[in-house]
């Protein structure tokens, strides 16, 4: 199967604004947040999480393409550390590890769909995304997930080592938060 996958940059991708829906339904799937207050309250999450990254940072966007041309998954992320940029100040995350992301001031969010997962095409969205970081300048790159998620296991499994936890920005979660970086090195 992923043979037939390719990793595609999206600004690479002819008319990529066209797979925006095929992004966000992978988006939502993925997400642990599966319900919203309201439709004012999903589109804030869509942009924190997703939409910031394909408006302002569409050159660190990934997608894993079928022969078909459907999208598989995508990464999504930013080189420079967002827990000193403004346009990053609604999530409280970044700043819970301030000091720790200096070294790995790249970020970046990744989904698959279900059917695509365990494939290694991940991995193969991370490489494409770290090569890029790399020769843009960024040191090390980082994410900030649930201790108790299921994807610690596949960044680890990517290069990365956990740097820090603390306990959860948001109020609605108890579950402590995992700081995960990545630094680049000869091999990696």
């Amino acid at each position: 199967m992923t043979a037939s996958i390719s990793i595609r940059r999206y600004l690479d991708v002819p008319d990529h604004a066209r797979l925006a829906d095929a992004i966000e339904a992978i988006f939502f799937e993925a997400s642990n947040t599966k319900s919203f207050a309201s439709a004012a309250a999903r589109a804030t999450f869509r942009e924190r999480w997703l939409g910031r990254y394909l408006r302002n940072h569409p050159q660190f966007v990934y997608l894993a393409m079928t022969a078909s041309n459907e999208v598989a998954g995508y990464l999504v992320g930013a080189i420079a550390g967002p827990a000193s940029a403004a346009r990053f100040a609604d999530d409280g995350y970044p700043a819970s590890f301030r000091e720790a992301s200096k070294p790995y001031p790249a970020h970046l969010h990744i989904n698959l769909a279900p059917s695509y997962r365990g494939f290694g095409i991940g991995g193969r969205l991370i490489e494409a995304f770290v090569a890029d970081a790399r020769s843009a300048g960024a040191s090390g790159a980082h994410v900030i997930t649930s201790a108790a998620s299921d994807n610690v296991r596949f960044y680890i499994r990517n290069g990365f080592v956990e740097i820090a936890r603390t306990r959860p920005v948001e109020i609605s979660s108890n579950e402590p938060l995992v700081f995960l970086g990545r630094e680049w090195t000869e091999e990696n």
